[in-house]
Order: C-alpha cells, then structure tokens, then sequence
C-alpha cells in the first residue's frame, strides 16, 4: 500500500544494467507493489558523479519503462542522462539509487574515501536541490571473485554510505542475509535466484 500510485526512478550501476538483476526482479517487485510508473536505468561501472551530466559507461547499460522490454546499450553507446534532467522530466515521488561497489575501490590498498566523498556530494546536491524523496541501496555480501570484492571493504563502504548518502535514506543490504548466502558469478554479481532474492528484501525493507 505504501507504493500505491507512487512514480518511482531507479537509477545505478551493473545491478541494474543486464536482465535478470535488479531492472527485472525489483523493477517487477515495486510495480505489483502498487507504482504506478517505474522507470529503470543502469550504467554498468558508474559512479555519482557520472549522473550529474553524460558520461559514458565502460560496459554497458539497460533501460526499462513500467512493463515494457529491457533496452540493452553496449560499450560506448552506454550513456548516463544527468539527474536533473530525468527528475524535471519526470517528477518521480520516489528516487532509488542502487550503488556502492563502484565507491568501493576494491583493488585499491585502502578504500578511497576522500574520492568518495566528492562522488556522493556531486549526485547529493542535484537530489537535495529537486526535494525528490531518496532511498539509496548499499551493496550486498559477495564473494572473492575476479572483481576483488572482499568482506572487509563491502562493509566499510556500507558503513560509509550509511552517514554520507543524506538526504536519502540508506538500506543496508548487508543485513539481509548471512554471509555467502546468496551466490554470485564473479564476486560481486549475483545469479538470477539470488537478485530475487535481494529485490524482495528491498521492497519489504522499503
């Protein structure tokens, strides 16, 4: 009920740039929920910054209005639409950002703070200008892939969106569930079955 009539945008990187990730399962879950517009865009490898004006992607993007097909770009045809323009075009009740293993710096010695920190102010001011409600969803538990996820960095970047992502709410989703409980392909992609699980854990979190 909470969803009932609500437009809701969904921006973010790789977990919602390929079918059967986030554009499906939490795209699907919000709209039986109630939305009355959902519209999904995911920039594989993007960071805050890069939805603050077009930036090209590095591997990749998906788009999916309300019901409709998954439109797939690749390499340099990926493209982000800045957030103000996407929010004066569509005046959503609902901002969801999906986004924090691209913060993470996962090959880096330490986690990158002060770089983050920039990121996240860029995307934040464009939000806080809109008053468009936010929630931002943090990464899930993942595994050592070919990615270089880690357990030590996910939770300092969990823990660093957790004060930094304001005036957004912040959905840790490091609490739904226990370590290595839902597989990935590569460390920091989950399968099918695993997505679905994460987009129900988000909509009753939501």
């Amino acid at each position: 009920m909470v969803l009932t009539g609500l437009k809701i945008l969904i921006i973010g990187s790789s977990h919602l740039a390929a079918p059967g990730n986030l554009i499906t399962t939490l795209h699907d879950n919000l709209l039986q929920g109630g939305a009355v517009q959902v519209h999904t865009i995911g920039v594989c490898g993007s960071t805050p910054s890069m939805w603050v004006q077009p930036t090209r992607g590095t591997c990749g993007s998906a788009e999916r209005i309300n019901n409709g097909p998954i439109k797939v770009a690749f390499n340099t045809a990926a493209v982000t639409t800045p957030i103000d323009t996407l929010i004066n075009k569509e005046h959503p009740d609902l901002l969801i950002i999906v986004m924090g293993d691209t913060l993470a710096g996962y090959t880096q010695p330490e986690f990158p703070q002060a770089w983050s920190t920039i990121e996240i102010n860029q995307l934040m001011t464009a939000v806080r200008k809109s008053s468009t409600r936010c929630v931002w969803v943090g990464p899930t538990w993942g595994g050592e892939g070919t990615s270089h996820k880690n357990n030590f960095r996910v939770q300092q970047v969990s823990s660093f969106l957790s004060t930094h992502v304001k005036p957004c709410s912040y959905i840790n989703s490091l609490n739904m569930a226990k370590l290595g409980e839902w597989k990935t392909i590569d460390g920091v992609h989950l399968t099918e079955k695993g997505y679905k699980f994460w987009a129900d854990a988000i909509l009753k979190e939501m």
